[in-house]
């Protein structure tokens, strides 16, 4: 039996980033970057107005206030996404708007709030407030210089990177490929959603769980119909998600019961078990191991065991095959509201709920077949073997959305 670490390890070393492409910026949302990016242009790409206001040297309303305006000749009027070649001399301004260029003599901006036009003169204004040089200026380059690296190969593609890369001048971007990834759920036992129930059967929930985790790390889900407990069965279902998959997972029949085929049929089908138990509760019954250079992952059958383990061991594999360099669940510090006890030998991955104020508590009780302490949860705390943590201090919440 694995510790945690070790199995994530060996995992993660033996599993390899898919083929890249080139995708369009504006589509590679939640994509992971094959190579690093650099930008085309520079950010801002001239000096230009932060605001709405006037133009001017600062030098001529040093002294400016309300009670002592100092009043400017308007030369002229620049908008946003236009250009004027007149130049700003002294104790003159030209009008501009956020975005506007700024004009050839000009070293400041005074805000329009600080300034007062005269009725009789559409071509005066008064300064009210004094400025420095350089005030309200956005400069060129300031924020990017083109040629710089915008992102380095493994960061995902968020909405606010496709902002930069966008207004940097990035029309594609080299990714890789998304993984597809087989899930199969075996269990005589188990029925779809909305079939009738007879006695000793129960809605398989495992697939559709596990789907949406796996899409929310930018791979794509390929639910296969369920499966009775027969070898033969499991090893068809299995050959064809190889066949078709890049990624399998399975859900249940990975222990040690008269009914478990999985591991079996793995080695049936020419596949190689790395390894099998994880020394973690919930979660025990995992295995990993590969088949036509392919990485499977058998899952426990018990819903918050297959969730866990996919969070703990699969979901960083995913990331990995998809060219990530941090793969690893977000962790953020929580206070413990109540105590929490492992009398176990295991390692004990608790379901937790986190309040705005950071509180964190038990969502319910923790049995692996427990889905209402599951959903809950927004978080999981490790506690390791023979631990007690007491009420006020702090804790590690791992998580996932």
């Amino acid at each position: 039996m694995l510790e945690l670490e070790v199995a994530q390890e060996r995992i993660i070393s033996r599993v390899q980033p898919l083929a890249s492409e080139i995708v369009p910026l504006a589509a590679a949302a939640g994509r992971f970057l094959a190579q690093t990016i650099v930008a085309t242009v520079d950010l801002p790409g001239f000096d230009n107005s932060a605001m709405d206001g006037y133009a001017v040297r600062a030098e001529d309303v040093t002294q400016a206030s309300s009670e002592h305006p100092v009043p400017l000749r308007v030369l002229a009027k620049v908008a946003a996404g236009e250009s004027s070649a007149i130049e700003v001399t002294s104790r003159t301004c030209i009008r501009l708007f956020t975005g506007s260029p700024l004009p050839h003599g000009a070293d400041a901006v005074v805000m329009q709030e600080d300034t007062r036009l005269v009725a009789a003169d559409p071509h005066l204004v008064h300064v009210l407030d004094r400025i420095k040089p350089c005030d309200n200026i956005r400069f060129r380059g300031e924020d990017v210089k083109a040629g710089s690296p915008l992102f380095e190969a493994g960061q995902a593609i968020t909405a606010a990177r496709i902002a930069l890369g966008a207004a940097a001048g990035v029309a594609h971007v080299t990714v890789a490929k998304r993984p597809l990834v087989g899930l199969i759920a075996t269990g005589s036992e188990l029925r779809e959603v909305g079939q009738k129930l007879l006695p000793g059967q129960i809605y398989e929930s495992n697939r559709s769980a596990l789907a949406t985790l796996v899409e929310q790390t930018g791979a794509k889900a390929k639910v296969f119909p369920l499966l009775p407990d027969e070898p033969g069965a499991i090893q068809h279902s299995l050959e064809q998600a190889l066949a078709e998959c890049d990624v399998v997972a399975t859900c249940g029949g990975v222990s040690v019961g008269e009914f478990d085929f999985v591991k079996n049929a793995i080695e049936r089908l020419g596949g190689k078990l790395e390894f099998w138990r994880v020394a973690i509760k919930p979660g025990k019954p995992f295995a990993f191991g590969f088949q036509r250079g392919k990485p499977l992952f058998g899952l426990p059958g018990n819903p918050v065991s297959a969730f866990v383990t996919f969070l703990l061991l699969v979901r960083p594999a995913l990331l990995r095959v998809q060219g990530a360099t941090c793969v690893s669940l977000l962790r953020h510090p929580g206070i413990l509201a109540e105590p929490l006890v492992n009398r176990g030998d295991r390692r004990h991955f608790v379901r937790v709920a986190v309040d705005d104020r950071g509180a964190v508590r038990l969502s319910g009780i923790q049995a692996s077949h427990r889905l209402s302490s599951l959903a809950s949860s927004n978080g999981l705390v490790d506690l390791p073997p023979g631990i007690a943590i007491q009420i006020g201090e702090t804790v590690q919440v791992l998580r996932w959305e």
